[in-house]
């Protein structure tokens, strides 16, 4: 670095408030770059994660939902289900995918799970030879719970008295715009 009066900007670096400064030139030439500390930085504020996970997830979801299409899991147990791979979640170093399954119906949701479980070496190669990935991601299968939660949502939107404040919160509506 050079010194004062050298003619040479100067170089220096700090800490200010937990972040870390670097300060080039000299006067009102000064130019100052700055970058948030590790702790201070936002994460991923993504709910699903970040754009490449959800892309690996997607991909891994259409892999996985093509394996059990075509009845490449030679097991009992998966041989008379339809099973639907709705959402497949991916940890963030992309080592870990949660696959969220749904038999058709709701039936046999607790056999087709320990099913897959007991397949889950040879899906993971299946899987890993169908995306083209640095590690095949460990799996994990989870029972989709969104079928169910639509469902009883759209029970409560059919009761009687969610009914009658529908129609009386339309008929509002309709006093207010004439």
């Amino acid at each position: 670095m050079a010194g004062p009066g050298s003619g040479h900007p100067r170089l220096i670096r700090y800490n200010r408030n937990g972040a870390n400064c670097l300060r080039l030139g000299r006067g009102h030439d000064e130019v100052i770059f700055s970058t948030m500390s590790r702790h201070q930085q936002k994460k991923g504020s993504a709910p699903g994660g970040s754009q490449r996970q959800l892309r690996v997830g997607e991909a891994v979801r259409h892999a996985m939902a093509d394996i059990l299409a075509h009845g490449s899991a030679h097991d009992a147990d998966l041989e008379g289900h339809i099973i639907t791979v709705p959402e497949v979640r991916m940890s963030p170093d992309l080592k870990l995918a949660t696959i969220y399954v749904m038999p058709l119906g709701g039936r046999d949701t607790e056999r087709v799970i320990a099913a897959l479980d007991r397949n889950k070496k040879f899906l993971r190669g299946e899987v890993a030879r169908r995306v083209n990935l640095k590690f095949a991601p460990d799996i994990r299968f989870r029972v989709d719970e969104r079928f169910d939660e639509a469902e009883r949502i759209e029970k409560l939107l059919r009761t009687p008295a969610v009914q009658r404040d529908l129609t009386s919160e339309q008929d509002r509506d309709r006093e207010e715009e004439q």
